[in-house]
């Protein structure tokens, strides 16, 4: 499997991702073409050689006109389609980086996602980022994308809506259910559009996996630590993880002091909280003592969430921690209409290549209730009507993956991921005038 590896030390931002793209291999050229089909006047994209901490990496600079509209999520959407370069995963990818923007940017100021409107990521250089990365990654044709935790810098920055600390409320946002990592650096390290890049292009958050690597591309940021050098590392190579896995932890803690009710009610909170599965052992602790080992099965960056519970309800002294990796069928979403209604479930690949159907326990248990029949009726039924329709006959969608590990959803505040070659004062468009360029 090809995978990409995204090594996060000092933040991510688009200029930052876009740089270490080409400078792991991905045509510089077919990007700039995507972004002369936008139909931006005046827009030049060109990438360059730079010395960043004493190591080589290249460097995004994007010159345009001055401009002073800010732009909605529509307006937006009219640029992508009127290139007649961008293919349609082109254009995907770079909808739903600025639709994950627009969620968080609506969730923080308390709008609606097509009312919002963008400041910085609404601006050209930021608009030329997105759609490049996203011309990129396509390029770059890895079956996955994989990321270290994130850093965000810490601090105070000024932008449109006035002075808020490190990270900005929309990138916060964003940034929901990622692992993120303390790096000792007064600054914004994760950049709106890097927020964005890592919530809905990431599959996995993960240190380096074992890989046989290709490339590595070092994307520039425009600042300078004096500890550290300001760059974005891309791995790109190959592992022998089959496409369909993934990595779980499981946390596991033996209990022998506490009633079978508190048990039941903690095995609740957890799946409520996210636990992709909790279930009880019976176990014999030393001396003989009865006891229960409650497991929990959850995604990595909900852990330590999860623990807390188990510390809170249970009591217990201690939980022990393991990262295993699991082989996942793909699978969908599916719906089959009986008698009594419809069913939801899923419909994954079987042996052979055959599609099983597997209805979904709620969706049958409510039919039963309503109409007065039995759960194993419904049930019945139910696989009944996925063998009617012909849907075992026709080919899975074997380009179907298996669902991300997380959910994440910004007309945003504050400036650009990097320096712009432009011959005009720096605060147009907005109505700040910081300088934290990553």
């Amino acid at each position: 499997m090809r995978i990409a590896y995204l090594d996060c030390s000092t933040g991510i931002s688009g200029d930052m991702t876009l740089g270490a793209l080409v400078d792991a291999g991905v045509d510089p050229d077919q990007i700039c073409a995507g972004i002369d089909s936008l139909g931006l006047p005046g827009v030049k994209l060109t990438f360059s050689s730079t010395i960043k901490g004493g190591f080589h990496a290249t460097y995004v600079t994007i010159e345009h006109p001055e401009q002073h509209a800010h732009r909605h999520l529509g307006d937006i959407v009219t640029i992508l389609k009127q290139s007649d370069k961008l293919t349609p995963r082109q254009y995907e990818l770079a909808l739903s980086l600025f639709s994950a923007i627009a969620g968080a940017e609506a969730k923080v100021h308390g709008s609606s996602i097509d009312k919002v409107h963008f400041h910085e990521v609404g601006a050209i250089d930021s608009i030329v980022d997105i759609v490049g990365v996203a011309i990129g990654f396509d390029l770059l044709g890895v079956d996955q994308v994989l990321c270290s935790p994130v850093p965000t810098g810490f601090g105070q920055i000024k932008i449109d809506h006035g002075i808020c600390t490190v990270p900005a409320p929309g990138t916060a946002e964003l940034l929901k259910g990622i692992p993120l990592a303390d790096i000792p650096i007064q600054a914004e390290l994760t950049t709106p559009t890097g927020a964005a890049i890592v919530s809905t292009l990431v599959d996995r958050f993960c240190m380096l996996p074992p890989m046989t690597i290709e490339e590595i591309g070092y994307g520039a940021g425009t600042k300078n630590f004096p500890e550290r050098a300001n760059l974005l590392r891309l791995f790109v190579g190959e592992v022998a993880t089959p496409a369909h896995t993934d990595y779980v932890t499981l946390l596991e803690t033996n209990l022998d002091d506490i009633s079978g009710e508190i048990i039941g009610h903690t095995k609740q909170k957890l799946l409520a909280a996210g636990a992709l599965d909790v279930y009880s052992t019976s176990i014999q602790m030393k001396k003989d003592r009865p006891a229960v080992m409650l497991s929990v099965i959850c995604k990595p960056e909900s852990a330590e969430k999860l623990e807390g519970i188990l510390f809170e309800e249970t009591e217990t002294l201690g939980i022990r921690r393991h990262q295993l990796q699991r082989a996942i069928r793909a699978r969908k979403p599916h719906q089959v209409k009986t008698a009594w209604g419809e069913v939801a479930g899923k419909l994954s690949l079987g042996p052979n290549y055959q599609s099983i159907f597997t209805p979904e326990y709620e969706a049958c248990a409510e039919l039963a209730a309503t109409h007065q029949i039995s759960l194993r009726t419904v049930y019945r039924a139910a696989e009944a009507a996925f063998l009617l329709e012909g849907v075992a006959e026709t080919a899975f969608d074997s380009g179907a993956h298996a669902p991300h590990d997380h959910d994440h959803d910004h007309d945003h505040d504050h400036d650009h991921d990097h320096d712009h070659d432009h011959d005009h004062d720096h605060d147009h468009d907005q109505d700040h005038d910081h300088d934290h360029d990553h």
